[in-house]
């Protein structure tokens, strides 16, 4: 297989050639060389995108994923850590559901009022104490 220009390489990982710089700039690949101003991968940088696209979906930081490739570039993913992020995914999905559910009764609540409603009173303390963590918005900027 040929090498792949950035442009290509952007297309097929859905992701925009900023990103590949940034990447790049942050060791998490690596360009084989340029072609013009164009920099070239080696197709193998798709696999490797996919994988660093399956850790930030689960919440991984970039510098937590550029712990998971040995320095050859060859996957070295820690199980005790995916175990832990699992655990840590399974306590927000728990976390979620109660908003969802609050959410969806403070909806339909027969209350004059949300404040009169018990339900959602209890989810406003809930969140209040910390209990449940709101989802934040990534910050702006690459990836």
């Amino acid at each position: 297989m040929t090498d792949l220009d950035i442009a290509e390489v952007a297309r097929r990982a859905g992701v925009p050639a900023s990103t590949l710089r940034f990447y790049e700039e942050k060791g998490l690949i690596a360009s084989i060389g340029r072609r013009g101003l164009r920099r070239q991968y080696d197709p193998g940088v798709l696999e490797r995108l996919a994988l660093i696209a399956v850790g930030r979906t689960a919440g991984f930081s970039l510098d937590e994923i550029a712990r998971m490739f040995a320095p050859d570039g060859q996957p070295r993913i820690d199980r005790q850590l995916l175990v832990a992020k699992a655990e840590e995914l399974d306590r927000r999905i728990r976390e979620l559901g109660v908003l969802r559910d609050s959410l969806r009764h403070a909806a339909a609540c027969p209350a004059p009022s949300h404040m009169e409603c018990s339900t959602f009173r209890r989810l406003l303390k809930v969140v209040a104490s910390g209990a449940v963590v709101l989802p934040r918005k990534r910050p702006p900027g690459p990836p």
